[in-house]
């Protein structure tokens, strides 16, 4: 099916819509927040637009009789029957800018769009893991935003509906899809475990030639087979298991991580696990009952896909314009087995005896396990610093 073309305007005219939430806070750069919820109705207007209506979030009920923002959506191929990408299928995400940056793909379209890096985490994670490692690279390179994805089935996409079924191939193409909405072309994406896997899907499936030269970032993870760690290391899939014979509902948080130490999780793992559960009822603070944020099972599914998907050709075979960083933790959870790591070597060697714009690198991130970001996140920034040198 051939892709729609989507342009976005000001709609003027009042009508009846659902409302989006975008916040935008200084700390000290701002932050775009998008948690685009279920939308039951837009309203269609007789030229094939779509209207939704924004409203900041917070916003105070005497401002009201303000002039209501509204962004419209026009499906040129509307005429045609296909429409590919409703506002409501579009993943929940963060768009931390640096102080320098003064783009918005809403406000003001002809700036042109400032170097961009997406982030990807891994599986049962949410975009908040890479909230202040974003923050500080945003702080020392202030013209770059950096954009943290919530993939499917986790965080705040959770609740969004998604056609299984739930693969690496399934996510990739999610985040692909909203890089076109926003108009996006990233310098870099940066992928931490099943984000890796997914930040190479990426590259498969981008129609080339690139638009640009993009620096992919794959973070302790291999393009092949998953293997499983040594004994006493955490099992992502046995984890998956044990959460999902957990009630939809828990009424303590400090319960579940006993009983993830109990069944043999680090701590530091079932600590991790719990910033999954939120308030059922936020409005009352006394209210103890917990819900976790994310879909299990299609996050089993996107695990075993994690485990199955071979990309090794995207390594070997890299497209013109795509430099591929793997980035191994010195005390990874994960079997790096040595096979894998003589191919990367060979593919960086064959790399760099073709010469061009493609490439294949191979680092080693010290005193570090699986968790980079939170285990060694100085060594992390020193080594992924050069990928926004230059611009």
């Amino acid at each position: 099916m051939a892709a729609a073309a989507l342009n976005f305007l000001v709609c003027h005219q009042q009508s009846e819509t659902s409302s989006v939430g975008i916040r935008s806070s200084f700390k000290p750069f701002p932050v775009i927040n998008c948690k685009m919820p279920k939308i039951s109705r837009l309203s269609q207007g007789g030229t094939g637009t779509f209207c939704i209506q924004l409203s900041a979030e917070g916003e105070s009920r005497r401002s009201s009789t303000r002039p209501k923002i509204q962004m419209t959506l026009l499906d040129e191929s509307l005429d045609r029957g296909k429409v590919i990408i409703k506002p409501s299928e579009i993943l929940a995400y963060d768009l931390v800018q640096g102080p320098l940056v003064r783009w918005s793909y809403i406000a003001d379209k002809t700036l042109p769009c400032p170097p961009t890096a997406v982030l990807l985490h891994g599986i049962l994670g949410s975009r908040k893991n890479w909230g202040t490692f974003a923050r500080r690279l945003a702080q020392e390179f202030p013209n770059w935003q950096f954009l943290l994805v919530d993939l499917r089935c986790h965080g705040d996409s959770a609740s969004i509906t998604k056609r299984g079924p739930h693969t690496v191939a399934s996510a990739a193409l999610d985040v692909l899809n909203l890089l076109g909405h926003l108009r996006v072309i990233p310098r870099v994406i940066i992928g931490h475990s099943f984000g890796g896997k997914v930040a190479l899907s990426m590259v498969e499936q981008a129609a080339k030639p690139l638009a640009r030269p993009v620096r992919v970032w794959v973070l302790d993870a291999t393009p092949g087979k998953v293997r499983a760690g040594r004994d006493g290391d955490d099992h992502p899939a046995e984890l998956i298991t044990f959460l999902s014979a957990l009630p939809n509902q828990v009424t303590s948080k400090r319960e579940v991580i006993t009983g993830l130490v109990r069944e043999g999780f680090s701590n530091d793992v079932a600590q991790w696990v719990v910033t999954n559960l939120r308030k059922t009822n936020p409005s009352y603070s006394s209210s103890s009952a917990y819900s976790w944020t994310f879909d299990l099972d299609g996050i089993a599914q996107m695990y075993q896909s994690y485990e199955e998907t071979n990309l090794w050709e995207v390594v070997e075979d890299v497209p013109r314009g795509v430099h591929i960083n793997f980035l191994k933790a010195e005390r990874s959870l994960h079997r790096w087995a040595l096979g894998d790591l003589q191919r990367i070597h060979v593919a960086e060697e064959q790399a760099a005896e073709e010469g061009g714009t493609a490439g294949v690198e191979m680092h080693v991130l010290e005193d570090a396990g699986h968790w980079v970001h939170a285990d060694n996140p100085d060594g992390l920034f020193r080594i992924l610093s050069f990928s926004f040198q230059g611009f």
